[in-house]
C-alpha cells in the first residue's frame, strides 16, 4: 500500500516540513515535542547527517492535505535517517562499526499504510551498502507502536536506559 509515496534524499527546502512532521508525530504519541532530547539534528540535517557519512530520507506523497506538512514537491508523509554510531548521540550506547537510526517518523494520518516499513527498508539497504553490519534503533517505552514496529522488523531488544523522564528501549539488528 505504499505505491503513492516516493522516497528521496532530504533537500534544504524540506526543513520546515521536517520540523513540523517531527512535532506532529511526537504529539500524536502523547509526548511533548519540546521534551524530546537531542532534536537539534533536525535543525541542521546537512551537517549532522550528510557531512558525517549518514543519510536522511523523506517520503513524499502527491496529495495536498492539511494533515501533511508541505514540501516543494508534495506532502511529507514519512522521514528518517541514520548516522555512523561513532558520531551519534554521545549519551547513548556505543557499538563500534554500527550505524544508528534517527528521527523515524510517519505522519499520524498516514500510519498503518506501510510507509514506515518501506522507509526502514530503504534505510537498511543504504546502511548495508555502506558496509555496516549492525543497525541500532532506540525508542521510548511511551511509544508502544514504535517498540512493536522494531520487534516486528527483526530488531532484538538489547537493553534499556533512562533519559530524563523517558525509559528508552534499545534495539539492534544484524544486516
Amino acid at each position: 500500500m505504499t505505491d503513492q509515496i516516493q522516497f528521496r534524499s532530504y533537500d534544504h527546502r524540506d526543513a520546515d516540513a521536517v520540523w513540523r512532521l517531527h512535532e506532529r508525530a511526537i504529539r500524536a504519541t502523547g509526548n511533548d515535542p519540546s521534551d524530546i532530547p537531542g532534536t537539534s539534528d533536525l535543525q541542521n540535517i546537512e551537517t549532522r547527517y550528510f557531512d558525517t557519512g549518514g543519510a536522511f530520507l523523506v517520503g513524499v506523497v502527491p496529495a495536498v492535505d492539511d494533515e501533511l506538512p508541505q514540501t516543494f514537491d508534495g506532502g511529507l508523509a514519512a522521514m528518517g535517517g541514520f548516522l555512523p554510531n561513532e558520531v551519534g548521540h554521545a549519551d547513548e550506547r556505543t557499538v563500534p562499526g554500527a550505524a544508528e537510526l534517527h528521527r523515524m517518523r510517519v505522519a499520524p494520518s498516514r500510519q498503518r499504510r506501510g510507509y514506515g516499513r518501506s522507509l526502514l527498508g530503504q534505510l537498511e539497504q543504504q546502511v548495508a551498502e555502506r558496509g555496516y553490519e549492525v543497525l541500532l534503533a532506540t525508542t521510548s517505552q511511551s511509544q508502544p507502536a514504535a517498540v512493536a514496529f522494531y520487534r516486528d522488523e527483526g530488531y532484538q531488544e538489547v537493553g534499556r536506559s533512562t533519559q530524563g523522564e523517558y525509559e528508552l528501549v534499545h534495539f539492534e539488528k544484524r544486516l
